[in-house]
């Protein structure tokens, strides 16, 4: 049983959250695991077609859980947190970038470091007008192995990334879409609301559409406007719920 996050499914979306709130859901071993578990029975599921990330409380995250750090003994003279942190950190971003499901991250108030990297790999980004988002990695000597310095800049440009980290500057929820790291703020009590209705209207689509779009959208961000289109022309998908909506869609037009 899970006791660092919890779930919420309802009408095809399955909202996770980091539960961590008196310790602003700072990031730990263990939370990674419940976490990753989750993500994997989530991602197999086919009633499935939407995840939600968010925290519980005044945070989503606040990163890594540093007293933990400490408890533990890691040596950080690297500016690492450490391997088997690492391990699990880069696994759940993995399953989350790489779930065929469309994934938001529903920032609802700090998000540093860690809690950063893990926002960043949703597929949408939507945050309350009161948060605070911030790389302060710099501020205590750290440096991000999570995929910040990769992700970051495809949000916001390598000059601004580099401002963003070398500075360790907060922002808000509306300079975070200024920036084009949100797609949409919100005020904090409207929030779950707004998410809800977007994550809502995605639901209502075809999942494995949706799954083709998010590998053919991962090309395009990696791989260079030839190839990215030859790749398109190319690929091929599984998509049986095509035909009966289709068939839906000209009756409504009878």
């Amino acid at each position: 049983m899970s006791q660092n996050i919890t779930i919420q499914i309802n009408d095809k979306i399955a909202e996770i959250t980091l539960n961590r709130p008196e310790r602003m859901n700072a990031i730990t071993v263990d939370l990674l695991k419940e976490l990753k578990s989750e993500l994997i029975s989530i991602n197999n599921n086919e009633s499935i077609s939407v995840i939600i990330l968010t925290g519980a409380g005044k945070a989503f995250s606040a990163g890594v859980d540093l007293r933990q750090l400490e408890a533990n003994g890691t040596d950080v003279s690297s500016g690492g947190v450490g391997s088997e942190l690492d391990q699990h950190a880069n696994e759940v971003i993995k399953l989350l970038e790489d779930s065929p499901k469309a994934v938001i991250s529903k920032i609802n108030g700090f998000c540093f470091t860690g809690g950063l990297e893990l926002a960043l790999s949703a597929d949408l980004i939507y945050i309350a007008n009161e948060a605070k988002l911030g790389d302060t990695h710099a501020v205590l000597g750290f440096r991000p192995s999570w995929g910040l310095t990769q992700r970051l800049p495809q949000y916001v440009g390598i000059s601004r990334a580099k401002e963003l980290s070398f500075t360790a500057n907060t922002i808000s929820g509306i300079e975070a879409v200024e920036y084009g790291i949100a797609l949409a703020s919100y005020p904090i009590e409207e929030l779950n609301t707004k998410v809800y209705e977007i994550a809502l209207k995605i639901s209502k689509n075809s999942p494995n559409s949706i799954k083709a779009y998010k590998d053919l959208y991962y090309a395009a961000c990696n791989n260079g406007l030839t190839e990215g289109l030859q790749y398109e022309a190319n690929t091929s998908y599984d998509i049986p719920e095509v035909k009966e909506r289709v068939k839906e869609f000209l009756q409504k037009l009878r």
